[in-house]
């Protein structure tokens, strides 16, 4: 074995243990000059960290007794960092993070654990191409089968500083939410910490690949080609390099809002100010996968071209949201101050938070000292308990009417069934819970039900009301009472038939309602964590009460996205006849006004590959319109059929208009302007771009045909190449 061209400190706080000796026995075999160094002789001066390339503390016992002798070095190895040092922190040395000044959180999961089956890593899709994967794939198994495994790593909690590179593999299973290869950039030196996975008094197959491991780590450490690259993003500059990333991902949205990478969900804090869209976001930096909750930012003066802003909010170590801020709103207080209200995770406990802009652009806010500013959940109705929360109650709907501040939280009743629960203010600082608007009582409420994410949206005779529910958007129109409280519920119904979820909305500065919804993957935590990304905004919404029914329609500005008219006119296509549009990409719009013969179906072909061995079909038979991805894609990502009924939503004349926006692989349908479904489709070819017509059954007149191309929105998505 060629030596590795890297003179090692082995740190050690006490005498070494066996695993520890076995560390460095184990560069002597694998030619690592390497030495071994107390952190005591550290600390006093006795040896100068400068004369190694990488410092490397490697142990398995716990770190409590000797974390004070970290705390004492944590001046001398800071310099050494500060001035291009490189440190490896192996198994529980992970958790010396905190004391050595490296990042004031430390992994919250430290013990010992049996792996039944061989262990490792999986890096994350930003991070396959880091020094420490080299000659490995998607996944590296270091460790054999054991029992009484030491370990450190993130679970809860992710780093302040520190970006995640990998998670854990057990076996053929993926753990996203065990974050256990984790590094870090102090001035001009650079840390890693891997808090499992690597002992070395292991025997098995698996040392080889712990053993290229660990030299990888050592020789970037100690070498003088150190990445620079963060998916921490801070400023737009790293977002878009972050972006860049993961630009030739075909299933990626062009025009839709996406994060720069890693996982989004709800859309939260939607507000114009400033003479900007604010949109805020659930996001993980940790990786494409839920849990560890920032709040993202994106900014937009047109709806059309988006800019990433540094992260809004981030969990507080010592506070009420240390595991979590959840999803919450955006006001501006009676003193003209911009003010989020937001639900704080910690432990099993989730409360109402507040935080006030600390500038213009509402990149920087002030946390409440006091958050909480609602403390414990009511007592009618009785708040239902889970294994995950000791009370679900969470989600916030603000608003100003009648001299008085209003506050709608989602909760769900231990009785069954969900709540929209409503409090007053006079400030947004305190609160007195006044009662349920509205809740789900009856007996065939599924168990353990909660209403997520509500909001209240006046339209003058007319308030909208709606919930998300774990598996859709429930929508009421009706009129409210705040004072009993109640909500007498004219019409209901679902504001979207497929994968879209918790919506929110603003108004637009001429008075419209424009609400944005989550679209979740729907594919696997494997194909998303492969992917590098997990989820995406629906385009913008016109809300509306026409007539007493609720009306949808893609906002108005969107129209400028339209490059190439690549069809036109009207159409009429005979039973068995198909037509190809011409279209490529997966990033356009099609308007379509459908006319029926008896018995006859109009098929949509999309995602279509030249064969079509991959190919969604949407259909409308009069009654409704369905999507079927059973041939969608080769990889069975998303299979089934969504279906909306559509009938009731017909125009006069008993055409149906129907507006289909794809992009990436977002298909988003608009059915007189009555109906919404939103679907996903994984086609693995990235020809698979095709579109047609087609009509089955009978004779089908396209009264109109329209087909545009669309440009993408820069920072939302994709990049075209031209």
């Amino acid at each position: 074995m060629d030596s590795l061209p890297v003179r090692v400190a082995c740190l050690h706080a006490t005498d070494r243990s066996v695993e520890q000796r076995a560390a460095h026995e184990w560069c002597d075999g694998a030619a690592v000059a390497a030495d071994p160094v107390a952190l005591s002789d550290v600390a006093d001066g006795t040896v100068d960290l400068g004369d190694y390339d990488a410092a490397w503390w490697h142990r398995d016992e716990p770190l409590d007794e000797v974390s004070a002798e970290a705390a004492n070095c944590a001046g001398a190895l800071g310099s050494y960092l500060e001035d291009g040092g490189g440190l490896l922190l192996s198994l529980r040395a992970l958790s010396a993070v905190e004391p050595l000044g490296v990042d004031p959180v430390g992994p919250d999961a430290v013990g010992v654990e049996d792996c039944p089956k061989p262990t490792g890593f999986a890096p994350k899709a930003v991070h396959a191409s880091h020094p420490a994967f080299e000659s490995f794939g998607e996944r590296v198994r270091t460790d054999p089968a054991a029992e009484d495994r030491p370990f450190a790593r993130y679970e809860s909690l992710v780093p302040d500083r520190g970006q995640v590179l990998a998670c854990a593999v057990s076996g053929d299973d993926l753990l996203v939410g065990r974050k256990q290869v984790v590094s870090w950039r102090v001035g001009a030196g650079a840390v890693v910490g891997v808090g499992a996975h690597v002992v070395f008094t292991a025997e098995g197959d698996e040392t080889a690949a712990r053993d290229q491991f660990v030299r990888n780590l050592l020789a970037t450490l100690g070498g003088d080609r150190r990445p620079t690259f963060t998916d921490r993003y801070t400023d737009e500059e790293s977002a878009r390099a972050l972006r860049a990333a993961l630009a030739d991902d075909h299933h990626r949205p062009g025009y839709h809002l996406a994060a720069p990478a890693n996982w989004l969900n709800d859309p939260n804090g939607i507000i114009h100010h400033g003479g900007r869209y604010h949109v805020f976001y659930q996001y993980n930096p940790a990786g494409p996968f839920h849990g560890t909750i920032h709040w993202g930012h994106a900014t937009s003066e047109d709806l059309l071209h988006w800019r990433d802003e540094p992260l809004a909010l981030t969990p507080s170590p010592d506070g009420p949201d240390r595991d979590g801020c959840w999803s919450g709103c955006a006001v501006v207080d009676a003193e003209g101050t911009p003010t989020l209200l937001y639900t704080g995770g910690r432990g099993r406990d989730q409360l109402p938070c507040l935080a006030t802009a600390a500038d213009d652009d509402l990149r920087a806010w002030e946390k409440h000292p006091e958050n909480p500013i609602i403390e414990e959940t009511p007592d009618d109705p009785a708040i239902l308990e889970t294994d995950d929360w000791a009370a679900e109650f969470r989600d916030h709907c603000v608003w100003r009417e009648d001299g008085a501040w209003y506050q709608l939280i989602g909760a769900g009743t231990r009785d069954g069934g969900g709540a929209a629960l409503l409090y007053r203010g006079e400030s947004l600082r305190e609160w007195e819970y006044v009662g349920p608007l509205l809740a789900d009582g009856s007996d065939d409420a599924p168990p353990e039900t909660v209403w997520e994410c509500p909001e209240l949206l006046d339209f003058g005779d007319r308030r909208l009301l709606h919930v998300s529910n774990y598996e859709e958007t429930v929508y009421f129109v009706g009129e409210a009472d705040l004072g009993a409280p109640a909500f007498e519920v004219e019409r209901r119904g679902v504001l979207d038939y497929g994968d879209f979820y918790a919506p929110q909305s603003t108004r637009a500065p001429d008075g419209r309602y424009l609400t944005w919804g989550w679209l979740p993957e729907a594919r696997g935590v494997a194909a998303q964590w492969r992917a590098g990304w997990s989820g995406a905004m629906s385009l913008p919404r016109e809300l509306s009460i026409e007539g007493g029914e609720l009306a949808q329609r893609p906002a108005a500005e969107l129209a400028e996205l339209r490059e190439r008219h690549a069809a036109s006119g009207e159409r009429s296509l005979a039973a068995g006849e198909r037509l190809s549009l011409g279209l490529s990409g997966n990033a356009y719009e099609l308007g379509l006004e459908i006319d029926l013969d008896p018995g006859a179906t109009f098929e949509l072909g999309l995602f279509e590959s030249p064969a079509l061995s991959e190919r969604t079909a949407v259909r409308y038979d009069g009654e409704s319109v369905a999507v079927d991805r059973s041939r969608s894609s080769h990889d069975p990502a998303a299979r089934g059929e969504q279906r909306m009924p559509v009938a009731d939503a017909v125009g006069p004349d008993g055409t149906l208009s129907l507006r289909a926006f794809v992009d990436g692989s977002i298909l988003e349908l608009f059915a007189n302007e009555r109906r919404c479904l939103t679907g996903r489709a994984y086609p693995t070819r990235p020809d698979a771009d095709g579109a047609s017509l087609f009509a089955r059954g009978g004779d089908v007149k396209l009264r109109s045909l329209d087909a545009w191309e669309l440009k993408p929105t820069f920072a939302a998505g994709r990049t075209r190449t031209e």
